[in-house]
Formats: structure tokens, C-alpha cells, sequence
């Protein structure tokens, strides 16, 4: 009798403490290359060199396979490359995206594959330096879709590594200003490739 009511008395300590061992949220910094496609529109030839930054997550499980996302990114420089029959101008560009998405999570033991898609917001910001060549360079914010899939290894109940490929569908910016801007826009749209690898804390 005694051990019944210990038992019943200790369940709700138990039941706390089995919920807190549950990890319901991560969170993840990874190491990100951005890839812009040509884009040719208007007679304008657009081309970027590849970009490198950081990416934040963070991560809420709804369910063991479901969850939400908050993302925010930073480009530390790239060059954005305007080429015409009668012009070429260079911006050199810092990028910052700040987007939210559903993932969706597969379990095969240690490997973790999910799929992601969003909306987001997406900033780049012009460097006046030497790189770049037009003196009245602006900024533009797109908003756009986004898009990815990859892969989660456990490491161990705490600590995964992720490797994925992440798309962002937007309109292509025009960097541009001054007198010459309306020149060098190409009204198209592109899809940005974005691989990452990174590391996830849960708690």
C-alpha cells in the first residue's frame, strides 16, 4: 500500500521528467555558399561570383516529424556583374535573408532526411568599394519562396550535423541606380541555390 501511493505521488514528477527529456527544439549554425544563375532579360546579361556566409535556425517540433523554422542569413560580399552592348557595371553586394518554413522529418535510426518550404524576405545591400563600379548602387528587398531538403546525422542525443540544399525563388534584383538604372533591369525571375553544412544543438 505504501509503495502504491509513493508511486502515484512521484508520477507527475516522473511525467515532467520524462517531457523535459524530449527534445522539442534545436538550434543550428551552419556555413552557406550562395549561387546565382545567369539571367538574361532586356538585353541585359547578369552573371554573381559565389557569395559565403552564415545561416541561423532555430526549430519547434510540432509533431516527431513536423516543425517550424525561423531562418536568418548573412553574405558577407559578392559581386553582382551587369553586362550590355553598350555598358558593364559591377556591384559588389551583402545579402541577408530572413524567411520561416514547415519542415517535414523522416527517421531511418542515426539519418534524418527532411524537406522544407517558405516564404521569406530576402535584402541586398550594395558595398560602395573598389568592386564596385556604379556610384549610385542601391539596395532592393525581394520577397520570395523558399525551398530545400537534406539530410540530419546524429551524433548523439543532443548534437546532429546537416547538410542541405536550400532554393530561393525571387525576382532578380536590379542593383543598379542613378540615370542608368532602367538600363540594366532584366524583369525576371531566378532560383538561387544555397548549399549549407552545420551543426544543431536540441534542447
Amino acid at each position: 500500500m505504501k509503495k502504491s501511493v509513493l508511486f502515484l505521488a512521484l508520477l507527475p514528477f516522473m511525467a515532467v521528467a520524462g517531457f523535459a527529456q524530449e527534445s522539442r527544439q534545436d538550434a543550428s549554425i551552419s556555413g552557406t555558399a550562395l549561387i546565382s544563375p545567369q539571367v538574361v532579360g532586356n538585353a541585359v546579361h547578369q552573371t554573381s561570383t559565389i557569395g559565403q556566409g552564415v545561416l541561423g535556425s532555430y526549430r519547434y517540433m510540432l509533431t516527431p516529424r513536423s516543425a517550424l523554422e525561423a531562418n536568418y542569413q548573412y553574405m558577407f560580399r559578392y559581386r553582382v556583374h551587369y553586362h550590355t552592348s553598350f555598358n558593364n557595371q559591377n556591384v559588389e553586394t551583402k545579402y541577408q535573408e530572413f524567411s520561416a518554413a514547415y519542415v517535414f522529418n523522416f527517421n531511418f535510426r542515426r539519418f534524418n532526411p527532411f524537406l522544407e518550404a517558405g516564404i521569406g524576405g530576402f535584402r541586398f545591400s550594395p558595398i560602395q568599394d573598389v568592386g564596385t563600379s556604379n556610384v549610385d548602387a542601391k539596395g532592393s528587398t525581394q520577397i520570395g519562396g523558399l525551398y530545400g531538403g537534406g539530410i540530419a546525422y546524429e551524433l548523439s542525443p543532443s548534437f546532429d550535423i546537416r547538410l542541405e540544399y536550400r532554393g530561393a525563388i525571387m525576382k532578380d534584383p536590379n542593383l543598379v541606380g542613378g540615370p542608368l538604372a532602367s538600363s540594366f533591369n532584366t524583369n525576371r525571375y531566378y532560383n538561387q541555390s544555397n548549399p549549407v553544412i552545420g551543426v544543431a544543438y536540441h534542447f
